[in-house]
């Protein structure tokens, strides 16, 4: 039997696998296709799982699935996500790759023990919106090209350098345990910050209400807060390891309506442009 993985929690929040040894279903929650969604006792570790048939195919509808699957199991537990698509072929590979990653999975059970994600968006105008007309070489290299190149390498540094100001401001005013940004391009002369933080859950009130006072301050630019949410950008990683052949499909974004919006987070380097 396969079984389709969705996250792996901490037994003693699931009080129901005090005395079980082998799955029991979980009430009130279905998973992928409608199915049955399991807890799985692996040493001190559950792994929610549902059985599934490699025969059928995952789609948007499933990924939302996988998403609510995921978000109820954090309602209980810290939570380490899978990578939508994640399916292990029988108990034995379940198994063997929970052992072979068991210590890892605990240490970062207890660093993520008590935490949540906040995801913001800032848009901001780009500070090198100017255009840089192109140079084509017409017999080989030609000093207007490198010209080109030069302009090109400068505006890419400004705009790093713009992003990195506004996520270390940002970051001076949420003070978050951890955080995860990218910078990207946008149509209309944008530019586009992604921002995961990590804070803690007693946080959280405290966290919006300073994301409503900062948004409405600051008229440069506009920002967007969605959350809490589990740890999906503090996780990813984790859990690529123990995935027995995770289909290729795109990690499922968590479900809800975006509650307000909000600014990125500092680091020592600039923010990467995608």
């Amino acid at each position: 039997m396969a079984w389709y993985a969705y996250c792996i929690g901490e037994k003693n929040a699931f009080p129901e696998l005090a005395r079980h040894r082998k799955p029991i279903p979980m009430e009130s929650i279905l998973g992928v296709s409608g199915n049955q969604v399991f807890l799985y006792p692996a040493s001190d570790l559950a792994v929610i799982v549902s059985e599934h048939s490699t025969q059928k195919s995952l789609n948007q509808q499933s990924g939302m699935e996988h998403a609510r699957v995921v978000a109820g199991c954090f309602e209980h537990s810290t939570v380490l996500p899978f990578r939508f698509g994640t399916i292990f072929d029988d108990d034995e590979s379940l198994r063997r790759s929970i052992r072979a990653n068991q210590r890892q999975f605990l240490d970062n059970i207890s660093k993520l023990h008590g935490k949540t994600e906040m995801h913001l968006k800032i848009f901001v105008d780009d500070c090198c919106g100017r255009a840089i007309k192109k140079h084509q070489p017409a017999d080989g290299l030609n000093q207007a090209y490198f010209t080109n190149l030069l302009q090109s390498a400068g505006l890419q540094r400004e705009r790093q350098t713009r992003a990195r100001a506004v996520s270390f401001q940002m970051h001076r005013l949420f003070l978050p345990v951890d955080e995860n940004v990218s910078c990207r391009l946008a149509e209309g002369g944008k530019m586009v910050l992604d921002i995961a933080h990590l804070i803690n859950r007693k946080s959280v009130e405290r966290y919006v209400s300073k994301f409503s006072a900062t948004s409405a301050t600051m008229k440069e630019c506009r920002m967007q807060l969605s959350g809490p949410w589990p740890p999906y950008h503090f996780v990813l990683g984790l859990t690529r390891c123990a995935h027995s052949h995770p289909q290729q499909t795109a990690v499922p974004v968590p479900m809800a309506e975006p509650v307000v919006m909000r600014t990125v987070h500092p680091t020592e380097s600039a923010p990467a442009f995608a």
